[in-house]
Formats: structure tokens, sequence, C-alpha cells
């Protein structure tokens, strides 16, 4: 049996694109793959996992943020017992790959600290296949969440917004075919123009590590794990993906002129100068609305999740990657250069 699985996103256009380049590239160079398309939305989760039981130590993600997140959580299980515990992983020495064909990109952006074309990805996998050793992956770190009463269970690896942020996610997971044509960051920009113009700001109390941090009205709610999130955004210049921490960003008090002129900032972090924006570190948050009617949509990965209240963890060092060591410039390697 191939040790590696390819995973493809069937319903994305872009995926189903990328797909017979990835194969074309793979069979030349004779590396042994199987290979499975999704049917429908946590397919990836379930085929990861039966993978990862079945043997398999290299699963490799042709898709967008989504489906990358989905097959992470493939990667652990939980108790039966205490299904609000910890997921333990299945194979610690088990790794993800990404061969990035979504609509932002921003984990595989965030791993090596810059935007790289397919093909990089590709060799990167195939050099993988044929090492396999420590120096062609990178352990990071997993938030674990639960929403909805503790009655939904996620894995976020990159970042969750909640309030602006969670209204659009939503708006662009509703995107037709004439919007998924353009490029990430001007389908998450014209989303947010229309979230915001809708939105309203909610009571929301945060709580990072059992103490309250902040507590009013707010405009939006960020847990970042990476340091890109939608299609480019920089929610936290400080985040890492292997800290052991979260951070938490929040926006209250702004006005709809504020928020506007906040948005183009935000892709290089310069929003952390306005002294309404807060980011805070810890290793568990809650986030709480007071009403049923406040309740806020909760983003995480690209994908809607639930609706508050959310308690966050991190898992520290939980998932390894496929990655060539000689890409990776840090993740703050765009920031500086500029």
């Amino acid at each position: 049996m191939s040790q590696l699985l390819i995973i493809v996103n069937n319903v994305a256009d872009k995926a189903r694109r990328a797909w017979p380049i990835v194969r074309r590239q793979l069979e030349s160079n004779s590396i042994a793959f199987e290979a499975y398309q999704t049917a429908h939305a946590g397919d990836a989760t379930q085929r990861t996992r039966t993978a990862l039981r079945e043997g398999y130590s290299t699963l490799a993600v042709v898709g967008g943020d989504g489906t990358l997140s989905e097959a992470a959580a493939g990667f652990f299980e939980s108790s039966d017992e205490n299904p609000n515990a910890i997921p333990s992983p299945i194979n610690p020495a088990a790794a993800l790959a990404i061969l990035p064909s979504g609509t932002g990109d921003d984990f595989a952006r965030g791993l090596i600290g810059r935007r790289a074309p397919l093909s990089v990805w590709i060799e990167t996998l195939i050099a993988h296949c044929r090492a396999n050793e420590e120096t062609t992956t990178r352990v990071i770190d997993v938030m674990t969440a639960a929403c909805d009463n503790y009655a939904t269970h996620f894995i976020c690896l990159n970042a969750s917004t909640m309030g602006i942020g969670g209204e659009t996610g939503a708006r662009v997971a509703a995107q037709g075919s004439l919007m998924r044509r353009l490029s990430g960051e001007v389908r998450f920009t014209a989303a947010a123009i229309g979230a915001l113009a809708a939105w309203r700001e909610r009571r929301v109390r945060v709580t990072m590590d059992d103490d309250t941090v902040i507590e009013g009205p707010m405009n939006l709610v960020g847990v970042a794990n990476g340091l890109y999130a939608g299609g480019g955004m920089m929610l936290s210049p400080r985040a890492r993906l292997d800290d052991g921490k979260l951070d938490v960003v929040t926006a209250s008090g702004l006005n709809r002129l504020q928020v506007m002129r906040e948005l183009p900032r935000i892709h290089h972090g310069g929003h952390v100068a306005n002294a309404k924006v807060r980011i805070v570190q810890g290793s568990h948050v809650r986030i709480e609305t007071f009403t049923s009617q406040d309740a806020l949509l909760i983003e995480a990965d690209g994908n809607v999740r639930g609706r508050t209240p959310v308690e966050f963890r991190i898992m520290p060092r939980a998932l390894r990657f496929v990655v060539n060591a000689s890409k990776i410039f840090g993740e703050n390697a765009e920031t500086q250069s500029r």
C-alpha cells in the first residue's frame, strides 16, 4: 500500500484544475499515491482519520484553508467518555502536506512566510516522500474549540473570527460563481464591506486564562494561531504557529468609517496602532455574548462553525506539516522586508 494519500476538494473549481497538474508531477517522479475526492462537508476529516488508522503516514490536501482544516481535524480523535477533553493525535509521526488551491491559502503563506506557487509545494511533497525525515517537516500548534453550548467541536489551524469577521466569512461562503473567479483578497474585501453595512456592535466578554480581559460593545474578536487570515489579513502581527499561545484580537468602539479606514491596514498589521484594538496572549480563551440575539457567528479557517459562546484552547506542537526547510523565511519575513 502507498504511504501517501491525496485528498482533493472536488467541489472547488481551483482545486479541480490543480489536481491534474499535481497528479502528472507525482507520476513523472515515480511517487506512489492513492487519491480521494471529497463528496461533502466533513468528508476530508473522516477519510483522513480512516487513512491514519489504515497506516498512511503522509496525507496531502489539494484545496484551500477550509479543506486543509477538515483534514487536520482527522489527525485527532476525542474521548467517548469525555468529548470535551483535549483531542488526542492518532499518529503523532504522520504528516500533512499542502497543495494550496483555495481562495486565500492563508495557512500555506504563514507556514513558510511568503506566497509560493503550487509547483513549489509539489516539489516539497516529492522531496518529503523521498526523504521522509524531520528536515522535511515542521511541527506546529493547533487550536481546538467548542461552541453552541459544547455541542459543536472543531479544530482550527490558522484563525477564527467573530463579529464582523464571522459575518464576512459567511458572506464569502455564499458568494456566487462570478465572485469566485476573483482573487481571495478582493472576495474578502467585498464581503467585509457588505458585513460592515449590516453590522451593529454587540456586548461581548472575553476571558483569557480565567481572567476577564475585556468586556463591552465590540466590532470584532479574532483568535489567531497563524499570521494571515481572510485572504492575506494580518490579524495579529506577532502570532506564531509554534509559540504555544493563542493571540486574541479585539476591536471595540469603532464606527463604520473607522472600520473602513482600518480594513486596508489589516493586511500589513497596521491596525494594531489603533488604541481601540487590543491583542492579548494566552492558552485558553472564552468568548461569550449575553443574549441570543447578540450571539456572534464563528468563522474558523474559512468555515462557519456556529455561534458564541465559544472556548478555544491551544494544543502545543500537535501536528506535523510537510515543508522545505530551505524555503522557510520565517513567519514575519514579508513584514520585515517591507
